[in-house]
C-alpha cells in the first residue's frame, strides 16, 4: 500500500507548482518587479516544488517542502495575493503532514492486531 503522507504531500507539492508558475505571470503584470525576474523566480520555486516532491522519500524532502511553504507565503510581498493562495498551501502541507500520519499510524495499529489474532 502506498504512503498517505507522502501521496498527499505530493500532490500538495504539485499543485502549489501550478499556482506558482501562473502567479510568476501574474507578478509580471502587477508587481513592481521586472518580467525577467518574475519568471526566473517563479519558475525556479515551480521547479523546486516539483523537485521537492520527488524528495518525499526521506526526512530531507519534509524539511525542504515546509521551507517552501514560507518561501511561497513570502511571494505575498510581491504579489499580495500570494498570501492567501500562499496561507492556503501551507494550510494544505500542514493538513498532509498531520493526517498523513495519523492514517500511516492507524495502518500500523490494525497490521499489528491482525497479525496477533
Amino acid at each position: 500500500m502506498k504512503d498517505p503522507k507522502r501521496m498527499m504531500a505530493s500532490t500538495t507539492l504539485v499543485s502549489e507548482a501550478l499556482v506558482v508558475a501562473f502567479a510568476a505571470l501574474v507578478a509580471m503584470r502587477l508587481s513592481p518587479v521586472g518580467m525577467q525576474t518574475a519568471l526566473v523566480t517563479g519558475g525556479a520555486l515551480a521547479l523546486a516544488c516539483l523537485l521537492c516532491a520527488g524528495l518525499l522519500r526521506s526526512r530531507a524532502g519534509y524539511v525542504l517542502g515546509s521551507l517552501l511553504q514560507v518561501a511561497v507565503l513570502a511571494g505575498g510581498f510581491w504579489v499580495p495575493e500570494m498570501f492567501f493562495a500562499g496561507g492556503m498551501f501551507v494550510l494544505l502541507w500542514v493538513a498532509a503532514l498531520v493526517i498523513g500520519t495519523r492514517i500511516e499510524r492507524e495502518r500500523a495499529e490494525v497490521a499489528r492486531k491482525l497479525e496477533g489474532s
